[in-house]
């Protein structure tokens, strides 16, 4: 349905995940609208994109539990990450799911919201790199009614210099609420 609606509209997907990178975050932006799902996932149809996302346990159960999990939903337990009695991060417990599947590419938003945020979150960053996997950058680009997954970037540990290469990527990127769309301001200094 999502893929129909895509093509319909006009969409197209310029850039492609390579069928090589079995395991990888992918990153996701701008987001600032809820048609970035939609659109989203319609990419992901054309692509044939094994995605996952993380999502609270809470929200896997009736009536969403099937819509959900068939869309690439993977539940996380955040009261059962812990290691001797001491809670994980989420961070930890995202980047140990990488051990236990053979293919994973777990898709993140940054930004974490639709509104206008001049601070990304960077997790993403810190599971990729906790996790020795790529990160892939994805976008959705309503100027050009484009989608794709254009650059890999393999996290060095020189957070800075890695941020710096995301944050040039997504300069030319335009959101659907252009408006709510910014880079991490510090960040890509």
């Amino acid at each position: 349905m999502f893929k129909l609606f895509f093509k319909l509209l006009g969409w197209k997907v310029t850039h492609f995940l390579s069928n090589d990178i079995k395991k990888c975050v992918i990153v996701v932006a701008p987001h600032t609208s809820n048609w970035d799902f939609i659109f989203g996932m319609g990419a992901v149809g054309v692509m044939k994109l094994n995605q996952r996302f993380v999502i609270k346990k809470e929200w896997i159960r009736f009536p969403m539990k099937r819509l959900m999990l068939s869309l690439g939903a993977l539940p996380i337990d955040r009261n059962k990450n812990t290691v001797n009695n001491e809670k994980k991060s989420s961070v930890d417990a995202i980047a140990d799911l990488f051990k236990e599947h053979d293919e994973l590419r777990m898709v993140i938003t940054p930004e974490g919201t639709r509104s206008r945020v001049e601070k990304w979150k960077t997790g993403f960053y810190y599971v990729a790199l906790k996790a020795n996997v790529p990160i892939a950058l994805a976008f959705i680009n309503y100027k050009t009614k484009s989608c794709g997954v254009d650059k890999i970037i393999y996290p060095s540990g020189d957070f800075k210099a890695d941020m710096k290469q995301i944050m040039d990527f997504y300069k030319n990127i335009h959101g659907r609420n252009h408006q709510n769309f910014s880079l991490d301001l510090e960040l890509s200094k």
